[in-house]
This record gives C-alpha cells, sequence and structure tokens, in this order.
C-alpha cells in the first residue's frame, strides 16, 4: 500500500526536537520557526511534558467519555484560569476543523438558523462546515455546499450588517488573526463591532482561535486585543504541543443536554494530560510574556530589511511580504540556512515558532533572512515548494 499522495513534502526526515531545534535524520540541525503549523507551542520534547506523557501512557491511555475523567475538569479549571473564561464550558475534540464543525453546530441549534458570515481569505478546517466557511473553493466539494454562506471583506462592518439585516444568519466566525490567509489582523473597532452586531441581531459570535490563540499573539486568546467576549471559541494546533486535541469553549447561554455533541477520542486520558503539561508550562515559564516580547523584538528587527514589503502579525505569529514570490526565499532560507518557515499565498513568509523562541534565535533568523535577500539564492536540492504551507 503507498501513501495517499496530497502533500507536497520537502526531502527532508525530521527525528528530532528539542525547544526551537529540530533535526533531521543525519543530525543536521534546523532552527523550527514554523512549529508544525503554530503546533509546537512549550518547544519540543520539553522534559516536563514528556514526564507526564509518559506517566501516563503507563497508567491509562483512553477510555471512553461514558466514565469520569478527572483529567478533563482539571483542564478545564486551568483552562478558565488561563483565558479568563472561568465562567464558559468546555467541549473537547480532536482538531481545529472539528472545533469548528461543532461550534457552528452548536450555533444553528440555538438560533434555529443556518446561514454563516466568513470573512475573505478565511480559513477554518476541511471537515464538511469548516471547508463550507473556508474562502477557498478549491478545497470545497459539492458535498459541502450544503449552506449559504456570505464572504465579507474583513475590517467591513457595512457589509457585515447589510448581510445581517436579512435576519437569516446564524452566526458570524473569524479567526483571531487570519494565518492561512496572510496574517491579517481584524481591527480592534472591528471586533467590537461584529460583537455588537451579532447581539443587536441575536446571531452567535464566533472566534476560531485555533492558530491564533494560547498565547501565540502575547495574550491569551488574539480577540483579547479587542477586549470582546465571543459567545464560542474554538482551540487546538497549541493546545497539546503536538498531541492531536481541540476544544470549544461555550458561553453560559448554551444549555447542554445529553446527545447534543459528542465525540469519541476527544478528551481522552492522554489528550488532557498533553494539554494541562502545556498549560503548566505556559504559567511556569511565562511563555505569553516570551511570545509578547520576542515577538516585538523581531518585529522591530525585520522593520530594518528595506526589502521587506509590510510586516504584519502580533506576537509570535507574524506574516513577512514581499513584492516578489517567496518560493526562492524560502528554499533558500531551509536548505541553505537550515530554517523552517512556513507560506502564506505567494507572496508572504509566515512565522510562527514554539512560543520560547530567544532573542538569539530571532537574532539568527534575521542575520539569515539578510543574507538570503542579500545574496545569490542557490538551486542546489531545489523543489517546488511554493504549495506546501
Amino acid at each position: 500500500m503507498n501513501l495517499f499522495n496530497v502533500y507536497p513534502l520537502f526531502e527532508i526526515e525530521i527525528t528530532k526536537g528539542i525547544n526551537c531545534q529540530t533535526y533531521d535524520v543525519h543530525g543536521i540541525e534546523y532552527l523550527d520557526l514554523y512549529g508544525g503549523h503554530a503546533v509546537i507551542s512549550i518547544g519540543h520534547s520539553h522534559p516536563y511534558y514528556v514526564q507526564k506523557l509518559a506517566h501516563q501512557a503507563e497508567k491509562l491511555i483512553f477510555y471512553s467519555n461514558s466514565v469520569v475523567n478527572k483529567l478533563q475538569v482539571e483542564l478545564a479549571e486551568k483552562l478558565g484560569k488561563a483565558s479568563g473564561y472561568c465562567d464558559y464550558a468546555l467541549f473537547l475534540v480532536n482538531s481545529g476543523a472539528e472545533a469548528n464543525e461543532n461550534a457552528l453546530k452548536l450555533a444553528s441549534f440555538h438560533t434555529g438558523k443556518s446561514k454563516v458570515i466568513a470573512f475573505n481569505k478565511s480559513f477554518h478546517g476541511r471537515t464538511s462546515a469548516a471547508v463550507r466557511v473556508t474562502n477557498n473553493a478549491k478545497i470545497v466539494a459539492p458535498i459541502n455546499e450544503g449552506f449559504e454562506v456570505d464572504f465579507c471583506l474583513l475590517n467591513d462592518i457595512d457589509a457585515v450588517r447589510a448581510s445581517l439585516k436579512k435576519g437569516d444568519v446564524c452566526a458570524i466566525i473569524i479567526e483571531g488573526i487570519q494565518g492561512v490567509g496572510g496574517i491579517n489582523i481584524p481591527q480592534p473597532h472591528f471586533m467590537q463591532e461584529l460583537r455588537k452586531a451579532c447581539t443587536e441581531y441575536g446571531a452567535i459570535f464566533i472566534v476560531d482561535e485555533v492558530q491564533s490563540g494560547y498565547g501565540r499573539s502575547g495574550k491569551f486568546f488574539a480577540h483579547q486585543h479587542a477586549d470582546v467576549r465571543p459567545d464560542l471559541i474554538t482551540i487546538a494546533k497549541g493546545m497539546g504541543n503536538g498531541f492531536p486535541i481541540g476544544g470549544l469553549l461555550i458561553n453560559p447561554m448554551f444549555k447542554a443536554s445529553y446527545g447534543l455533541l459528542g465525540t469519541t477520542f476527544g478528551g481522552s486520558h492522554l489528550a488532557c494530560t498533553a494539554a494541562i503539561a502545556v498549560l503548566d508550562v505556559i504559567k511556569a515559564e511565562k511563555l505569553i510574556e516570551n511570545a509578547r516580547k520576542i515577538g516585538d523584538y523581531l518585529m522591530q528587527e525585520l522593520r530594518n530589511i528595506s526589502q521587506i514589503k509590510e510586516l504584519r502579525g502580533s506576537g509570535l505569529m507574524i506574516g513577512i511580504e514581499f513584492e516578489q514570490n517567496v518560493t526562492d526565499i524560502r528554499h533558500s532560507l531551509l536548505f541553505d540556512k537550515k530554517i523552517f518557515t512556513g507560506v502564506s499565498g505567494t507572496n508572504t513568509i509566515r512565522l510562527l515558532p514554539p512560543l520560547c523562541l530567544s532573542k538569539a534565535d530571532a537574532d539568527l533568523f534575521v542575520e539569515k533572512l539578510k543574507e538570503v535577500l542579500t545574496g545569490t539564492i542557490t538551486t542546489s536540492s531545489k523543489q517546488d515548494i511554493s504549495k506546501i504551507m
């Protein structure tokens, strides 16, 4: 049997990781400024995280949600305190797409409506409803086109209100910071107006913090920069530092009933252990403060590079836009300078490093980026990487 070939791959096999460094099968070190799509939050192979997982695996990896799991309770309590949402409820799943799927379902149950407002350049996942509200027709299959979506321009409140006035909208879904779309930040005033409009028209306000949450923006959630409280908040990626887990923070206005939502693997003993360990490390090592501090420093240093067209971002979620296609820049960073980065579209380099990124690592990246931009980009081991996210 062969693998289903849907991923364009770098010819690199990573076999080990420590903090922000990864190592390939030949022992070559790479600086990881992408974190596997913002998944690695506390650093690769953190000893506390590894110890907690190993200890739990020796006792029990999984049992179903038909029995008491006190690890779920502990996770909910710690997450509430860390995020400032102690009064919300937590529903645990396995991924960001599943979290968004359940958020949309819950919104539709609550309002009795099905239309959703989403935004240009959005990305919310690849499952049925989540991919429908993702602004990329190439990945939406005919079977996914089961309900109406209005895609509005980011920060255009007039377009949003025009759609809401029709009276058929169940929810607005927006990313705290658009990741795949290019590190586009909703304006604080726009987020505040969305909150007001949802309240006025009886729509549910969903903020997708799958990529922008868990301290990445310099606050626990990116929407907290705008001082708003959504009705539903979706989380995943950095939540488990590589172990698959996602979740949905639910406003007390929603009433639970048996069977309303469900999952087989969500909230397993091992997944909860991973998520608890992540919160413990974030708190103990002050990683949110570090993300803000190092992110500000990195942005400051990057502003001195004249070849950069535009910088966007908050904390350690940074987009570096150039006039030209960034395929060669990213290729040279990876194969010549041994630095992993991401891309958004054709012209933007995307940085999503672990939140433990050091000033020395930030300086190394800036130095190597300058070398790439001022030197000759080599063609050794060259691949077409423009579509590798």
